[in-house]
């Protein structure tokens, strides 16, 4: 089975297991009080242009959700997010769990809109019982969305602006922001989400890593006491040097982005042999998650050989699936696949 139905399939790049087992008798402090953590973290705030940001390493992504969620959430508050999200569908209601209400808002192309966060926030104040129900208090964005789409600039500045207007945090899922920031549409940095997010995470999970996430911090208020989140929420690993040593190897000298170029280039070249063959898409996707619409003979046809993920049924005939590419996918294997379509 030659599988595109994640970006994490795969172990690790072999350059981390290197640097893994070169380092594995080294005596070092627990709980990311190490000198591999200082100097991954030194590493992100070199490429954030900040010399202020607070880094810490969790070990997935729904830790760093759950855990930030819950630092910068009030008893009384909830998150604002699309109906597609990943705190929304894909996290069994963790947020929930502590306390947080969803406050789902439908999607645009997979990301959520500043006018319409604008519109949840004046509607709760202007209900006369607004103390009586969950109070917005922070934002919700991964870039790139559960649909592959991206957001701008001019986005999420939008996004900020409202966030501003109604005191909420803004918090970006980076779980996939390599494959985000390799897109040929893109045009943020990781120093304008520096000064624009209260926080967000470099993934490390879905892009070459065994496991982890950065956690990036500007906000001063978040900063405060947030490794008592880490511990309680599950996030803290005691063998801490493991995620420094990981994001380290990944981002001392760019292979963080290089590896987000080849899977987004390959998902690009499976994209344009689709459209050339006459495919249809459920979104238009700038990423590597790719989301074309199958007969279902067809679908079923090419189950027998590869892995995909069904995304939903588009009419009695057809369906969508997710095709995703990640770091370690073989281009090989890659035209297998689109000689294996163009053969229907």
């Amino acid at each position: 089975m030659i599988r595109f139905n994640c970006d994490y399939g795969e172990g690790a790049h072999p350059r981390i297991l290197e640097r893994l087992q070169e380092t594995n008798f080294v005596q070092t402090p627990g709980y990311g009080e190490d000198e591999y953590c200082r100097e991954a973290a030194d590493i992100i705030r070199g490429l954030c242009g900040q010399d202020d940001l607070d880094v810490h390493f969790l070990m997935g992504g729904t830790q760093a959700n759950l855990t930030v969620l819950s630092a910068a959430l009030r008893p009384w508050q909830g998150v604002v997010s699309t109906d597609a999200g990943h705190i929304a569908v894909h996290e069994t209601g963790s947020i929930e769990a502590c306390g947080h209400k969803v406050l789902c808002i439908p999607h645009e192309n997979g990301k959520l809109r500043a006018g319409a966060v604008a519109e949840l926030c004046r509607a709760h104040y202007a209900d006369a019982s607004f103390e009586h129900m969950v109070q917005p208090g922070a934002v919700y964005v991964s870039s790139p969305s559960e649909l592959g789409t991206i957001y701008s600039r001019a986005e999420l500045a939008a996004l900020r602006e409202v966030c501003d207007e109604y005191g909420l945090l803004l918090f970006l899922d980076g779980a996939r922001l390599g494959y985000g920031l390799a897109s040929p549409e893109n045009d943020l940095t990781l120093p304008f989400l520096a000064e624009t997010a209260d926080v967000f995470y470099i993934g490390g999970t879905k892009q070459g890593a065994l496991f982890g996430e950065a956690v990036v911090i500007r906000n001063e208020a978040l900063k405060r006491d947030f490794r008592y989140q880490i511990k309680q929420r599950g996030g803290m690993l005691a063998k801490g040097r493991l995620l420094g040593i990981q994001f380290a190897e990944l981002l001392r000298d760019g292979l963080y982005f290089e590896l987000s170029r080849r899977a987004v280039a390959l998902a690009m070249k499976i994209k344009a042999a689709l459209t050339e063959a006459g495919c249809e898409f459920y979104i238009d996707s700038p990423t590597n998650q790719q989301f074309p619409i199958f007969p279902d003979e067809q679908l079923a046809r090419l189950g027998e050989k590869y892995a995909f993920s069904y995304q939903c049924r588009v009419d009695e005939a057809r369906s969508a699936v997710r095709i995703c590419t990640s770091w370690a996918t073989r281009e090989e294997d890659v035209d297998e696949l689109i000689c294996d379509i163009r053969r229907g």
